[in-house]
C-alpha cells in the first residue's frame, strides 16, 4: 500500500472532499468518487485499488501534507497560479482535508527546463475565472499553467510522478525566449541582486516599478521556493495580495502617512490636496508602479486619479512617493509669475513633444533621423540655441 493510498484510508473517517476527489467512511462501505470515476459500498482493498495511482489522490496528498499552511498567504498564492481559487469559499484558503479546491483564472502558455521542450503542445493559455480540477490537472501534466505576476512569467507543472509541483520563472517579455540565451538561476536569493538594476544599469529605486531586467530564469522550483523568489522580486506582495482577499488589507491614507514625517520631510504635510492628485498621477500609474493604489488623501476623501490594474495593492504612500511629494510641495510653495515667451507654433508642440518623452521614459526611443518629432535631439537643441536665453536655458 503506497504511502497515498494510507493517507487516504486514515482521512476517511473524517470525509474528504477536495478538488474533485470525494472519499467517504459510509455505514455501507466507502464511497469513492472522483470525475473520473464513482463507486459505493467498497471495501477497504477496493478503495486501496481505485486510490493507487488515482491523480485526484496524488493532488490532494500534495496540498494536503506537502504545502500543509492551511489559511496561509503562501498556500493561497500557490493555489492561484494553477487556477485552483475558489471564491465560494472565502478568498482565501477555506478547504481543510476535505474542503473545496478554488477557482481563477489560467495561463498564458508554458516554458520549459531545456529547448527542446520550449512551447510545449498542450500548454494552456486560459484567462477564465474559474477551472474545473479535470481541466486544472490535465494542464498540470501538458505542459503546464502560465500566470502572470506584476513583469514575472510562472509556469507551474507537475513534476514526475505524484502531485509534486515544479515552477518556473522568468520574465514576461521573455516568454519565447530560447532558455539557452538566459541566465539560469535555482536559488531564490540570486533575485535580490538580479533586479536591483534595470536593463540600461541604472539602479531600481522601486522594486515595482516596470523596469525589470531581461534575460534570465528560475527553474526547477519547489512551491516554497517560489514564492520566496516572487518576495525578493516584489517584497510583500503575496502577502498584502493576499490580506485583501481576506478583507484584512490594512490601508494607511496620505494624511496620515503626511502627519507622521519629520525632519527634512515634514513639510509634505502642506501638499495641497488637488497637487497630491497630480502626484499620483505621475507617480502612482501602471506605467510607473505595478501596484494597485488603494490608499487616497484620507478614509473620506478620494483621489480623482487612476488606482491602476495591478493584481496587488498598494496600501500606503511609499517611501519613494514621499521624497517626491516634498519636491512637488516645495514648486508648489514657488509663487507663479506670467512671463512672456515669443514661440512659434511648431515650436509650442514641440514643447509638448519633450515633455510627453520624458514623462512616458521614451526619449532614447527618438531616434536622430525622427526629426518630425519635437522630441527629437537635433530640434531640441536647434530650441535651445534659438529661444535658449528667453526660456531660462543657458
Amino acid at each position: 500500500m503506497t504511502s497515498d493510498v494510507a493517507a487516504l484510508i486514515e482521512a476517511a473517517g473524517d470525509g474528504i472532499d477536495f478538488d474533485g476527489l470525494v472519499v467517504e467512511d459510509t455505514a455501507y462501505g466507502y464511497r469513492f468518487e472522483t470525475p473520473a470515476v464513482s463507486k459505493r459500498g467498497i471495501d477497504t482493498s477496493e478503495l486501496a485499488a481505485l486510490a493507487d495511482g488515482d491523480p485526484y489522490v496524488a493532488n490532494w496528498r500534495y496540498w494536503v501534507e506537502t504545502v500543509g499552511g492551511r489559511g496561509t498567504a503562501r498556500r493561497a498564492f500557490l493555489r492561484w497560479l494553477e487556477g485552483a481559487d475558489d471564491a465560494t469559499v472565502g478568498e482565501g484558503d477555506a478547504e481543510d482535508e476535505g474542503g473545496h479546491g478554488e477557482a481563477s483564472d489560467g495561463a498564458e502558455h508554458a516554458d520549459a527546463d531545456d529547448a527542446n521542450a520550449e512551447d510545449a503542445d498542450g500548454e494552456t493559455d486560459d484567462e477564465s475565472d474559474a477551472v474545473d480540477a479535470r481541466e486544472r490537472l490535465a494542464a498540470l501534466r501538458d505542459g503546464g499553467r502560465v500566470r502572470t505576476w506584476g513583469e514575472l512569467r510562472i509556469r507551474v507543472r507537475l513534476g514526475g510522478a505524484g502531485g509534486e509541483r515544479v515552477y518556473d520563472v522568468r520574465h514576461r517579455d521573455d516568454a519565447d525566449a530560447d532558455p539557452r540565451d538566459l541566465d539560469t538561476h535555482r536559488d531564490p536569493s540570486d533575485a535580490h541582486d538580479l533586479v536591483k538594476h534595470d536593463d540600461r544599469g541604472r539602479y531600481r529605486p522601486l522594486s515595482t516599478a516596470p523596469s525589470l531586467p531581461h534575460g534570465w530564469r528560475f527553474v526547477d522550483l519547489d512551491g516554497g521556493a517560489l514564492v520566496d523568489t516572487v518576495d525578493y522580486v516584489y517584497p510583500a506582495t503575496v502577502a498584502n495580495w493576499h490580506r485583501e482577499r481576506e478583507g484584512d488589507l490594512d490601508v494607511t491614507h496620505w494624511r496620515e502617512t503626511a502627519d507622521r514625517q519629520s525632519g527634512i520631510y515634514d513639510l509634505v504635510s502642506d501638499l495641497p490636496t488637488e497637487a497630491l492628485a497630480w502626484a499620483a498621477e505621475a507617480c502612482c500609474v501602471d506605467s510607473q508602479c505595478l501596484k494597485r493604489r488603494e490608499w487616497d488623501h484620507d478614509a473620506d476623501t478620494d483621489l480623482d486619479v487612476p488606482r491602476g490594474d495591478g493584481e496587488f495593492p498598494c496600501r500606503e504612500p511609499c517611501s519613494l512617493f514621499v521624497a517626491a511629494a516634498r519636491e512637488f510641495t516645495k514648486l508648489e510653495r514657488e509663487p507663479e509669475e506670467t512671463r512672456e515667451v515669443t514661440l512659434s507654433e511648431s515650436e509650442v508642440e514641440g514643447l509638448g513633444d519633450l515633455v510627453d518623452a520624458v514623462a512616458e521614459d521614451r526619449v532614447n526611443d527618438v531616434r536622430e533621423a525622427d526629426l518630425d518629432d519635437g522630441a527629437n535631439r537635433y530640434r531640441v537643441r536647434y530650441l535651445r540655441a534659438k529661444r535658449g536665453r528667453r526660456l531660462g536655458m543657458d
